[in-house]
């Protein structure tokens, strides 16, 4: 295995993460911007009210994404790596 090959390794699991992150880390953003703006414009400053709304948002969207992030996290190891172990 040469170092071009690490490289191309390296930045193809970086990417795989990136797009099995992007759906949860996008939904914390604005669920987090929109929870944000109501307690800035209804001067409420309860921790609860960040966390719970957040926590509940990630979670639908984590129940709804696992198929796109279990397909593509395969997808990965079997085109990539499991090839290239087995190749030695």
């Amino acid at each position: 295995m040469t170092e071009a090959m690490i490289y191309d390794l390296t930045r193809q699991g970086l990417w795989v993460s990136v797009m099995i992150s992007a759906p949860l880390l996008t939904v914390a953003l604005v669920v987090g911007v929109v929870i944000g703006l109501l307690q800035a414009l209804t001067s409420v400053q309860e921790m609860t009210l960040t966390f719970v709304p957040k926590a509940g948002a990630m979670i639908a969207v984590f129940w709804l994404s696992m198929s796109f992030m279990t397909s593509t996290l395969v997808a990965f190891f079997t085109d990539t790596l499991i090839p290239l172990i087995a190749g030695g």
